[in-house]
């Protein structure tokens, strides 16, 4: 029998495929995967859903990520990355011990109020009471630079007779996280009960200030 095939039918079944980006398309599935998670929660988020947004098959998901508790995991695993590394470009190892934690309050009050699907995603990890984050190296490894960096401004401040001594790095660290996470992750539900509109740029610098201030006056000698 004759051969009818063209030259060009020839070559675009000889031609091979292009290989695939793995680390592109493992970045891809995180970032569809952070969106996913953040929105409907581990037990809502759908991996079927991931693929079709990711554009990739679901058999390719797993191959990167065993599991969708593993998935998950490195999705807060890089959630909390990025935050680590905004914190260890804060400098505030060449500030003023007082102008070092204005930009500490700032800047963790900015990223909670400008990131929030990381805070939804917290949220998530807290109702699983935090078995992901406690069974990942990486993500216990990333708050030392942060403790340590506040350690040394107390240190600091410590010495220069503005901080009193005594004060727990990680106890304060836990002080401010809490009163910024609350602004972003309650403004919902405490909002609509006291009338009072968290989301407006007046009220968060007011808020800002406030959280500032109670910081200023936990730390500060007498």
């Amino acid at each position: 029998m004759q051969n009818t095939r063209t030259t060009s039918e020839l070559e675009i079944k000889t031609k091979p495929r292009p290989k695939r980006n793995r680390e592109k398309t493992r970045q891809k599935i995180l970032d569809v995967a952070f969106k996913e998670f953040a929105e409907h929660g581990l037990s809502g988020a759908n991996t079927d859903e991931i693929a079709v947004k990711a554009e990739v098959t679901k058999r390719l998901i797993f191959y990167y990520f065993s599991s969708k508790e593993e998935l998950f995991t490195a999705v807060l695993e890089e959630a909390y990355a990025k935050m680590r590394d905004e914190e260890e470009e804060l400098g505030l190892d060449a500030l003023q011990p007082k102008a070092a934690l204005r930009a500490l309050v700032n800047f963790t009050f900015d990223f909670d109020d400008s990131h929030q699907d990381f805070v939804r995603l917290v949220l998530t990890e807290n109702i699983h009471r935090g078995r992901h984050l406690a069974q990942s190296r990486k993500l216990q490894k990333m708050t030392r630079p942060i403790i340590e960096q506040i350690t040394r401004l107390l240190a600091r401040g410590v010495a220069a007779g503005i901080f009193r001594p005594g004060v727990d790095p990680t106890e304060l660290h836990m002080t401010l996280s809490a009163l910024c996470f609350f602004h972003q992750s309650n403004r919902h539900t405490f909002g609509p009960q006291f009338d009072y509109d968290m989301s407006s740029p007046a009220a968060k610098l007011k808020r800002k200030k406030q959280i500032f201030d109670l910081m200023w006056h936990y730390i500060r000698v007498w």
